[in-house]
């Protein structure tokens, strides 16, 4: 596979969608467990307009920043947060704004049900992963159990009426956005 150099307009959109995750983090709505951030709607948001190659290397870019030390992340940062039982949830915002990138770039007609379908398929990635990484670090890890109905409760039905309504606020936004974008 041939290696594909970036432009200085991919440099500075990657650059934009990193801030603007880690901006994401600290608009939060305090619930139990798991704080609810404008993380996914501005994580879809790379993968819709950047697509899926840069979109998932803006968000990986994110999580290195916080694990280098950059408090970027909702609470703080640090190499130690792998051992935060949320951590899983920044691994799947790489992975999902991957799919929801994949899912939409090179689409003649990109509708609003098409991008809705890629983001409803980048936030299952995003709260599967989560879970997953939240279970095995607090029942394996850090002592800390906490069984399937907690964490179905506060890792997902707390959680996620307010991010399907992000699937939907970044829909609108990327269709109308996404041919700003490419003409940029």
């Amino acid at each position: 596979m041939r290696r594909q150099k970036m432009t200085a307009k991919e440099m500075t959109l990657c650059a934009f969608f990193t801030v603007l995750t880690a901006v994401g983090a600290f608009i939060k709505i305090p619930i139990p467990v798991v704080p609810f951030t404008l993380q996914l709607f501005f994580t879809m948001m790379a993968g819709l307009l950047l697509g899926s190659r840069l979109g998932a290397l803006s968000v990986g870019l994110y999580a290195v920043l916080g694990l280098t030390g950059l408090p970027v992340f909702a609470d703080g940062g640090g190499f130690w947060y792998l051992l935060k039982p949320t951590f899983g949830y920044i691994l799947g915002f790489i992975l999902g704004t991957y799919v929801t990138g994949r899912m939409t770039e090179n689409q003649e007609s990109l509708t609003f049900s098409k991008i809705l379908a890629a983001n409803f398929a980048g936030l299952a990635i995003v709260y599967a992963m989560g879970m997953l990484y939240y279970y095995l670090i607090s029942n394996f890890v850090i002592d800390a159990p906490i069984g399937l109905w907690p964490l179905f409760l506060y890792c997902f039905l707390l959680a996620v009426p307010g991010d399907i309504c992000l699937c939907f606020l970044a829909a609108g936004m990327a269709r109308r956005l996404k041919p700003v974008v490419s003409q940029l």
